[in-house]
């Protein structure tokens, strides 16, 4: 089974959440798993609450742009508008980005320092760059700092009808090329980069994407869909994991156990700063209005790397911004896992538990460009997740 990210998450509802079962070798579908570690349960406590952030995800229906253009006596490669996908394609998309650059001249300033602009900065720094980046914010200060991080490289990357026919080839040319740089991270001090398990739970079989879309578009006529692609690299992650009832500690018909790749964003920025400025980057703080600002800039090419912020500052009304809110729980002794709950999903990183509504399908939030927390919300997550780890039924 391919799990994409919608057909992962709205599989089902789930009734409970136990504690973990004793080691235990098992078998399914005639192949033999590894016994289900241990689960330590998410105090999910308001009082252990301590910060609600906001995400504006920059969604083109084209997919991300990147090319050139000449604007006021400069050349301008853009690249952004990653939607949810971000982290998990930033170092092929800079592979493609870079070049570009550097077929105009060698001296190149980034715009943003997120995670577009500082791995677009490190790639131009390896290819052989002179590289300045421009900013206002540095972490954790950017919308970068405030993903979910996990490795989701199709999550509202595009729409299926308005992305070209190339597109999808492209797509996997990143996937796969990000997939690799993300594996040189892994094992380095404070974990930048690491492999985590996620629990799917559900009390009904998961529905087949067929007839997922029909539903969609029964309840939406006409409604663009977002592209799915995961599975021409499903070949790079592991297949999930059927387990029976004896196999885990839930209290649900459905269970499936996977493993993915976390970004700890904390010490993935610290990392990547600090890469950037030993190869002789640097940093200037700088805040650009317009484009007419951009002569400023010393550097003959820039690389605009700003993603949401590309709207007002290029004008690209193309640029949609999609909502994502996370609620921050203190971070656990023993808990390292994921489940996806119906709408909910409970990410455990090394500098928080990430607490986060999904919504019915990869609509919610669309078009909201509001960075105001919203502070009911996030309370009822954590209540969602409190009832869950209790053990009590869901709603």
């Amino acid at each position: 089974m391919v799990l994409d990210r919608r057909s992962l998450i709205m599989g089902g509802g789930v009734a409970a959440i136990g504690l973990g079962t004793a080691p235990r070798a098992a078998t399914a579908q005639g192949m033999t798993f590894a016994p289900t570690p241990p689960i330590v349960p998410v105090m999910a406590r308001r009082d252990r609450m301590f910060r609600v952030t906001v995400c504006l995800r920059p969604f083109l229906a084209t997919g991300p742009r990147i090319e050139l253009e000449r604007v006021g006596g400069k050349r301008v490669v853009h690249h952004y508008g990653h939607g949810g996908s971000g982290w998990s394609l930033s170092w092929g998309s800079a592979q493609i980005a870079v070049p570009l650059a550097l077929a105009e001249g060698k001296r190149i300033a980034v715009i943003g320092a997120g995670c577009i602009g500082l791995t677009s900065a490190i790639t131009a720094q390896r290819m052989g760059a002179d590289v300045t980046i421009y900013t206002r914010d540095r972490f954790p200060d950017t919308r970068s700092s405030w993903a979910t991080g996990a490795w989701t490289p199709s999550s509202r990357i595009a729409h299926v009808d308005a992305a070209g026919p190339d597109f999808a080839a492209t797509w996997e040319r990143m996937a796969r090329a990000s997939f690799a740089m993300h594996q040189s991270y892994l094992g380095m001090a404070g974990d930048p980069v690491e492999w985590t398990d996620r629990y799917l739970l559900s009390d009904t079989p998961a529905e087949p994407r067929a007839a997922r879309l029909a539903a969609l578009e029964a309840a939406h006529p006409g409604r663009a869909h977002f592209a799915e692609l995961d599975p021409m690299v499903a070949d790079m992650v592991p297949k999930s994991q059927p387990l029976d009832p004896a196999q885990h500690p839930f209290p649900t018909a459905y269970a499936r156990r996977t493993s993915t790749m976390t970004y700890n964003v904390a010490a993935y920025c610290r990392q990547l700063e600090a890469e950037f400025l030993a190869a002789g980057g640097r940093f200037v703080h700088d805040t650009f209005a317009s484009v007419r600002d951009l002569r400023r800039i010393a550097e003959p090419v820039v690389m605009n790397c700003t993603g949401y912020a590309a709207k007002a500052l290029f004008g690209d009304e193309r640029l949609v911004p999609v909502r994502g809110q996370i609620a921050w729980l203190l971070p656990q002794p023993g808990v390292t896992y994921g489940i996806y709950y119906r709408k909910l999903s409970v990410l455990a990183r090394r500098d928080g538990i990430v607490v986060q509504p999904l919504g019915d399908d990869d609509y919610f939030g669309f078009g909201d460009d509001s960075e105001v927390p919203d502070m009911a919300a996030a309370y009822a997550g954590i209540d969602e997740a409190a009832a869950l780890f209790a053990g009590k039924p869901a709603a």
